[in-house]
């Protein structure tokens, strides 16, 4: 039959619509004939309420795509072309617990950084394995599109522990950037180019350009001249940066840095942010309630504005540019994660990077960027250590391997702060996390 088939795992995610909206804009390049989104049981009502939306948009769009809505991940996997991942283990309850526990031991609670990050890792990574062995089986010669954090993290997992080659992680951290630096500069987006390289939330703009000149020092005065809004997204604050020690580092950090490079004001805010307003999953549960409230409205028949209040916008334009790239071999150029394959001289060949890549028929050709500067070396190959670690930890379920990610994550202090942090999360997700008991 002609046109595609598209599995989303993860279908009821307030983002689907997002995905959809992506999918529509781009029907005649991407001729989608099976749009399948998947959901476990708990999921149901969501996916319902966001499949009858999906369903409603193309009907207006007036294009034949089919949407199948289902808990059986097998039936919708059965020769599919592209799947893409999008879920939450434990749901946003889980989150929660990831970013209050780590508060109390006077730790950094974050949904991709720190413990959280290792936790949220943990639970997510055997799960996305299993779905690779249906891959395997079902769709053997599909693309996995995968957009659940850690990304950088769930990629490596993938690369080490599946047989699936076929991998692609995504993150919408490069596209905000671009975003932001457009608007700090006043033009269109599609005239800045910027070098990403690094690790997902880890990733450094190397140079920026502007119609294919060099504008790097510009930005960087730009960012620090105190009445710029600066690089960041709706789920990180802006601290603003300490002028001297962004223009001695010469490259543009991406938001998450400031959880390495301004650990104590963020620890500060979050502090009391999670006694006032609650942590960012508390607040995110609430803006979810809101949007799924919208998405019930019959009338109801495009992707609200409202959903760009969520932390994750541009992920969905993002999944949607790529397919479109791989399927009609377009050869653009995009930030994705993938295998390094001496990408970045400074992190193994066979390790999970993310950089910019050459987006063919065949999947993202890495572009080689060398030796990451000195300045910033050390901390990337430090965190990437710790998703190797935390993969092997999530696969064996081992204590000591656990406790060993847990500690060399350079937001936990000591390792007997590590223990504790580490005892009391395995017993508060301990639904989620067979392999350790």
């Amino acid at each position: 039959m002609d046109g595609l088939k598209v599995v989303t795992i993860g279908g009821g995610s307030s983002y689907t619509p997002e995905l959809v909206e992506g999918f529509i804009k781009r029907y005649e390049d991407v001729p989608i004939r099976e749009l399948w989104l998947v959901d476990i049981p708990e999921g149901k009502e969501k996916l319902e309420i966001v499949g009858s939306l999906a369903k409603r948009m193309v009907e207006k769009a007036g294009i034949p795509m089919k949407i199948h809505l289902t808990l059986d991940r097998r039936e919708a996997l059965k020769d599919a072309d592209f799947v893409t991942t999008q879920l939450r283990v434990g749901l946003l309850n889980a989150r929660v617990l990831d970013e209050r526990i780590p508060l109390k031991y006077g730790v950094i609670g974050q949904e991709t950084n720190g413990p959280g990050g290792l936790f949220k890792g943990l639970r997510t990574i055997p799960v996305i394995l299993d779905i690779c062995k249906d891959i395997e089986e079902l769709c053997p010669n599909a693309w996995l599109i995968n957009f659940t954090n850690p990304a950088g993290m769930v990629t490596e997992a993938v690369l080490r522990y599946s047989r699936i080659e076929k991998v692609v992680g995504l993150c919408n951290v490069p596209v905000g950037m671009k975003m932001s630096i457009a608007q700090l500069l006043g033009v269109e987006s599609q005239r800045v180019h910027i070098d990403f390289a690094g690790l997902n939330h880890m990733v450094f703009g190397l140079n920026v350009y502007l119609d294919g000149v060099k504008v790097t020092d510009r930005v960087i005065d730009l960012l620090t001249s105190g009445d710029s809004s600066g690089v960041t997204m709706k789920n990180i604050i802006d601290m603003g940066w300490e002028k001297e020690f962004i223009r001695a580092l010469g490259i543009l950090p991406c938001p998450y840095h400031r959880y390495y490079y301004q650990t104590s004001k963020m620890l500060q805010h979050e502090l009391e942010e999670a006694n006032t307003v609650g942590t960012r999953a508390e607040v995110v549960k609430k803006v979810e309630a809101e949007l799924f409230e919208l998405y019930k409205d019959p009338e109801l028949a495009i992707k609200p504005p409202q959903l760009e209040q969520r932390g994750g916008a541009y992920y969905s334009d993002a999944a949607c540019n790529l397919i479109q790239s791989i399927y009609n071999d377009r050869k653009d150029i995009q930030p994705v994660n993938v295998r390094n394959n001496g990408a970045i001289a400074s992190i193994p060949a066979e390790s999970a990077v993310e950089v910019n890549c050459i987006i063919t028929k065949d999947g993202p050709k890495p572009i080689a960027v060398g030796d990451l500067p000195v300045p910033v070396r050390g901390l990337v190959q430090q965190i990437k250590s710790f998703e190797r670690v935390a993969a092997e930890a999530a696969v064996t379920g081992s204590y000591q391997t656990a406790l060993l990610a847990m500690t060399i994550n350079p937001l936990v202090p000591s390792d007997t702060v590590a223990k504790q942090i580490l005892d009391e999360m395995l017993q508060a997700h301990r639904a989620y996390l067979p392999q350790f008991f």
